[in-house]
């Protein structure tokens, strides 16, 4: 059965975009098909799996603005079995543009309606903020995916996060999940094994056994358009995510 999982969180920096396009990576390693949607208007997961911002042709925005059909938007990456709707900057006037419009927050749930029949797997990078756009990928998927970083202020926010997951549960998304949280830049610190064991004693099965650190090459990897998976294969990132994808799966 296909699946739609949004990766989100309102903070920035714990992960998000580095966990959308790593997990979209090692889903499609395993022979599926994968797409990646990129929701983000920084357009770092575009960038992420080697797709020039400036080049595409259809971006994220003509779906949900323009209704251009999923197939048009869709453009291959050099990852097997891995495809994307790349971003840019335009996706910003797609906020101001949808205010008034009608079904405004299920425009992307439309869009990917061909995605359940083309692809096994849809994974959709959100922005950091609870905005119409991360409204829109929450409409559409079947499960969310929340990265947490491992400091001190880890919990911070979670609680309004949880309560917009409600709320989009209760009234747009009724089989809406959270599959799991996801820890990350996890580092060999007493503040960080702090921290894991504060989230596990308040989230307990919520949280995946799974826990990304942080790794050079992951932050290395973005640079030169590659997932970590093909960049640095045997970096103790790749191994990270190639776990989160399995778990993922015997989640589902």
């Amino acid at each position: 059965m296909s699946r739609i999982v949004a990766i989100a969180n309102q903070k920035g920096g714990v992960g998000k975009t580095t966990t959308s396009v790593n997990l979209a990576a090692c889903l499609a390693a395993g022979g599926r098909r994968v797409l990646l949607v990129d929701l983000d208007p920084q357009g770092n997961a575009t960038q992420g799996v080697g797709l020039e911002k400036g080049a595409v042709t259809h971006t994220t925005y003509d779906l949900l603005v323009n209704h251009i059909p999923l197939a048009e938007a869709v453009a291959p990456t050099e990852v097997p079995g891995l495809f994307a709707v790349p971003s840019n900057r335009e996706l910003v006037g797609a906020e101001v543009e949808l205010v008034g419009a009608e079904g405004r927050e299920s425009r992307l749930r439309s869009a990917l309606a061909p995605a359940r029949e083309a692809y096994d797997w849809t994974v959709v990078d959100c922005p950091p903020s609870l905005s119409l756009l991360t409204l829109n990928g929450l409409v559409a998927a079947d499960h969310m995916i929340i990265p947490l970083q491992c400091e001190y202020y880890a919990l911070e926010g979670l609680s309004e996060l949880l309560n917009t997951f409600v709320l989009v549960r209760d009234r747009f998304n009724p089989g809406l999940s959270v599959l799991g949280v996801l820890l990350t830049m996890y580092q060999h610190t007493n503040l960080s094994r702090q921290v894991v064991d504060d989230v596990r004693a308040h989230l307990g099965g919520r949280v995946f056994e799974t826990v990304i650190p942080r790794n050079v090459s992951l932050s290395e990897a973005p640079s030169f358009g590659r997932p970590i998976s093909q960049y640095d294969p045997k970096s103790a990132g790749a191994q990270a995510y190639a776990a989160l994808a399995q778990e993922v799966l015997a989640r589902v």
